[in-house]
């Protein structure tokens, strides 16, 4: 489990067609052989260290599933260590398991953010809501707009200087996960309880409108 508030930009310094090694190095304290590590969003196994870098395995499920598979020697990456009990929860609640990829359609400069908006699958839009949480390469964002086909969130100065979000371009792949809590709310109310509504859950003060 990650939050969604990224640590590092790491360097992908090697990369084959199912691994991949990252140069990096606060990120790196505190992580096993074996633990877990968020790479733009993905919550990948870390199988070997080298002289500040790790490595991870990528299974095909992944591949096809997110964007890591269009990385080159290079490129920056987001990383972002589990979540512990001793830290912060400064974001939402990110599982690290990407849900889809959206691409980039519109980045407009205003007066004190950077507005992006990002198409995205009916799979995930169908749980974006105003004011909503989501990961976008495993940043974790506030939904400022959002249409049928699409959502646009507003990247504040820092946040586009301390993650990959500066680096992006117009038609560029983003991996996307959405809010767990969303999903939950959905089985929920349709398997379980027809009588959980969204305005229930506004009244109680579960989500805002």
């Amino acid at each position: 489990m990650f939050t969604g508030i990224v640590e590092e930009v790491g360097v992908v310094s090697s990369i084959s067609a199912r691994s991949l090694v990252v140069a990096a190095g606060r990120v790196l304290r505190g992580i096993e052989l074996g633990g877990s590590i968020g790479v733009n969003g993905a919550c990948l196994t870390v199988t070997r260290f080298g002289s500040g870098s790790f490595s991870v395995d990528i299974m095909l499920e992944t591949l096809n599933r997110t964007s890591l598979g269009l990385l080159n020697i290079g490129d920056r990456v987001n990383l972002e260590k589990p979540l512990t009990l001793d830290r912060p929860l400064g974001g939402h609640l990110v599982q690290g398991h990407v849900d889809a990829t959206g691409k980039l359609t519109s980045i407009r400069k205003t007066d004190e953010t950077t507005v992006i908006s990002i198409a995205a699958p009916p799979e995930v839009m169908r749980y974006v809501v105003d004011k909503g949480f989501i990961a976008v390469d495993g940043i974790s964002l506030t939904i400022s707009a959002r249409d049928d086909a699409s959502f646009e969130v507003a990247i504040v100065d820092h946040t586009l200087k301390n993650t990959t979000l500066g680096d992006r371009m117009m038609g560029d792949l983003v991996n996307l996960e959405v809010d767990i809590i969303a999903k939950y709310i959905e089985r929920f109310s349709s398997s379980q309880n027809p009588e959980l509504t969204i305005s229930f859950l506004e009244e109680h003060g579960f989500v805002t409108g």
